[in-house]
């Protein structure tokens, strides 16, 4: 009985630096967890604020493809003072 007692107590302190070491990987892998999790909120909320303004984004780079084109056609020589737009047409409510 005298001998397995240094055993035991041999066994018991690996146990315990075997406990302490996988309570160190599960602290750095929570840690990590949370990181990830932060991320993935972050561009999930990048995502919805460009899924929502997406149709703001396409009407304005429309209307500037359009200007462009109206401020080439000016500098080659077109004539837009008879040109009437729909600004115009429209009904005041």
């Amino acid at each position: 009985d005298v001998k397995s007692t240094p055993a035991r107590e041999g066994a018991i302190g690996e146990s315990e630096q075997d406990l302490q070491t996988a309570q160190d990987t599960s602290a750095a892998k929570m840690k990590e967890l949370q990181e990830n999790m932060e991320y993935t909120s972050d561009v999930h909320q990048s995502c919805d604020f460009l899924l929502e303004n997406y149709g703001k984004r396409k009407e304005a780079r429309t209307q500037e493809m359009d200007g462009l084109k109206k401020a080439k056609d000016i500098l080659s020589g077109a004539d837009f003072s008879f040109v009437q737009t729909g600004h115009f047409l429209a009904r005041s409510p």
